[in-house]
């Protein structure tokens, strides 16, 4: 996970919140880390080429890169409208290899996450807005038995269109019963950013995934942490509690 001693220090206007849609990759599920050592696995053949033999930097880097260009690539296909068709690929691979329950298990959970939800949820409704097939995030949500904070999800095949389009975090408002201006998106990545804001939403973004502090910043977030959980300590210290 990435580090920074200087974050954005904007202030998130809590008065306005009343409802917090969360997303998956990079900030409720800690799915970088899981992507750095399945690449290190891939380099094992060749890790004489790092010193001391450990690819973990090289293997980040490679990971961290690979988040631009996939989300481009996705929201081609998202503009064709085969992104459904692209989710229902990647399923069908899946279970073609066997893997389903092997990556059942390798899902893993951000440090703090199901407390902080426990938390939150005592305040506020709450929903997931993810890029994320629609199998692969409740198997996520499931594993961690985390479906009970939640009274919406949205997965990439719920609206016409997925995020950085405003669609999904509209339709998570709506389901909610708030008005978007009243919600606040948390995510990772730009993609997270835009959508909430082009909908109207607060944004805050975490460096616990996949996207870094300058771009993020670049692209609007209302407030940057380093963790998905200090999201309870900024609704509350905005509260006074």
């Amino acid at each position: 996970m990435k580090q920074s001693d200087n974050l954005n220090l904007k202030v998130i206007d809590s008065a306005r919140v009343r409802g917090i849609l969360f997303d998956v990759d990079g900030t409720l599920s800690d799915t970088d880390d899981v992507m750095v050592d399945r690449m290190i696995k891939l380099l094992a053949p060749i890790s004489w080429m790092w010193p001391k033999r450990d690819a973990r930097k090289f293997a980040r880097w490679v990971v961290m890169a690979s988040e631009t260009p996939a989300n481009f690539i996705y929201g081609v296909a998202d503009r064709l409208g085969v992104d459904a068709h692209l989710a229902e690929f990647y399923n069908w691979w899946v279970r073609r290899r066997g893997d389903r329950k092997r990556k059942h298990n390798q899902f893993k959970i951000i440090s703090g996450v199901q407390e902080m939800l426990e938390t939150l949820a005592a305040d506020y409704p709450m929903a997931v807005v993810s890029a994320r097939d629609a199998d692969s995030t409740h198997r996520f949500l499931e594993k961690f038995d985390l479906l009970t904070y939640f009274e919406c999800v949205v997965t990439s095949q719920t609206c016409e269109h997925t995020k950085p389009f405003p669609d999904p975090v509209l339709y998570a408002a709506e389901q909610l019963n708030l008005e978007p201006q009243a919600c606040l998106m948390v995510g990772d990545t730009i993609v997270d950013v835009r959508a909430g804001r082009s909908a109207g939403a607060q944004t805050i973004a975490v460096l616990c995934g996949f996207g870094s502090q300058k771009e993020l910043s670049r692209a609007g977030a209302d407030l940057i942490l380093e963790q998905t959980p200090e999201v309870v300590q900024v609704l509350l210290a905005e509260h006074g509690g």
